[in-house]
């Protein structure tokens, strides 16, 4: 765990073998500390939102999302969100927000409930970031395999 006042660092992605088909999602913080799980039937956009809430639910604390997914990023970086919720979950073209069932708790939970705990943050996907290669490797083989698939260290030596 990192030291008081520093965030956990976590790496999230999704992946789905056809776009809708079967999908996967992981967090990871290390090759020892990581989750993964599937949709039988999803999107990409899903799995790259539902890792990410995956990772804020299992980080009560400070935590920095790393992810590959412009998607996700941009959403708190240039603030989509207040547009959507002034306009009731619609768009600029005034259609219902896509995956908007993931993305009002994960709004919430970031703007809300829990101001300035979470830092989201993007990295270039496939460019050899060996946390973000790791992830896409869990959410990959979760999609592939349909499993969930976790470790976490070890309290041994605490």
């Amino acid at each position: 765990m990192p030291s008081s006042g520093e965030p956990v660092v976590v790496y999230t992605d999704g992946a789905c073998l056809r776009n809708p088909g079967p999908g996967g999602w992981a967090w990871a913080v290390s090759e020892e500390w990581y989750r993964s799980g599937f949709e039988p039937k999803t999107t990409n956009q899903r799995m790259e939102l539902f890792a990410v809430i995956q990772a804020v639910e299992a980080f009560p604390g400070h935590v920095r999302i790393v992810s590959d997914s412009t998607y996700v990023v941009n959403c708190f970086k240039n603030k989509w969100y207040l547009a959507w919720r002034a306009n009731g979950w619609r768009n600029a073209q005034k259609k219902p927000v896509a995956n908007r069932d993931l993305w009002e708790p994960l709004v919430e939970e970031v703007v809300d409930r829990r101001p300035g705990e979470i830092e989201l943050a993007w990295v270039k996907g496939h460019a050899g970031v060996p946390m973000n290669e790791l992830a896409d490797l869990l959410a990959t083989e979760a999609a592939r395999l349909q499993r969930l698939s976790w470790a976490e260290p070890s309290s041994q030596g605490r």
